[in-house]
């Protein structure tokens, strides 16, 4: 596994790549965000490890260009900045993780390790219904149409479809989609199951996504229980 690590603080830059070598990782560094930027476009990593203040460009604006480009490899952000509203910023600019700082190395490896295994889970096609998703080519369409989704609402989209015809609350597509153990992010929730329905299921007859009234979200083509919502309207 190679890991880029873009942080520009010496002694933790330095900390975390003898960390991750001692872990067999195979550890790049970059000490600003244009060099980190570079490394990232021109060399294939697994994972990727981003300080937000960097000098030269910062990492929210890395992260946007490296999405903006296509770009899939996990990245952790690291931030001394611990406010709610920072990790929704951090997330939304397309991190798969936040983690502020002052750190203990080993969960942020365990961290890494998590989104990585997540990246490597098994790649067969998921179909509900006429929607089809297809983890090799990241390709998503419906009824043979294309859909067109961010990395985040792709990330959510796979999740439900893997636990199709099963009720998620927000908790728990927070842990595994943004792999994050806070409730303040629940909410973002909402806002992005909002975009996979005016993507997924506007303009089909037969809706896909549908709200468990005060639980959560369910994914299915036929809900059995009586208390789901089509149109996520009526949920307390």
């Amino acid at each position: 596994m190679r890991i880029l690590i873009i942080e520009d603080e010496p002694k933790i830059a330095l900390s975390l790549v003898q960390g991750f070598e001692a872990e067999h990782f195979s550890a790049d560094l970059a000490e600003d965000g244009e060099k980190g930027l570079q490394l990232a476009t021109d060399i294939h990593y697994d994972g990727i490890v981003l300080d937000w203040n960097l000098p030269r460009l910062d990492g929210l604006s890395l992260l946007r260009k490296l999405r903006q480009a296509g770009s899939s490899t996990r990245v952790l952000i690291l931030s001394g900045r611990r406010e709610v509203a920072d990790r929704v910023a951090g997330l939304q600019a397309g991190a798969d993780d936040y983690l502020v700082k002052p750190f203990s190395f080993q969960e942020l490896l365990a961290r890494m390790q998590t989104l990585l295994r997540r990246a490597q889970e098994t790649s067969e096609t998921l179909t509900v219904a006429d929607l089809v998703l297809d983890p090799q080519r990241h390709t998503v369409e419906r009824a043979g149409k294309p859909i067109k989704l961010s990395q985040r609402e792709y990330a959510l989209l796979e999740y439900l479809m893997r636990n199709a015809g099963r009720t998620v609350t927000r908790t728990m597509v927070v842990e595994h989609v943004w792999n994050l153990w806070f409730d303040g992010l629940t909410s973002v929730v909402d806002v992005y199951i909002s975009y996979l329905r005016a993507k997924i299921d506007q303009g089909f007859s037969q809706p896909l996504i549908h709200t468990t009234r005060g639980v959560g979200f369910m994914l299915s083509a036929d809900p059995k229980n009586e208390k789901t919502e089509k149109n996520g309207k009526n949920e307390k």
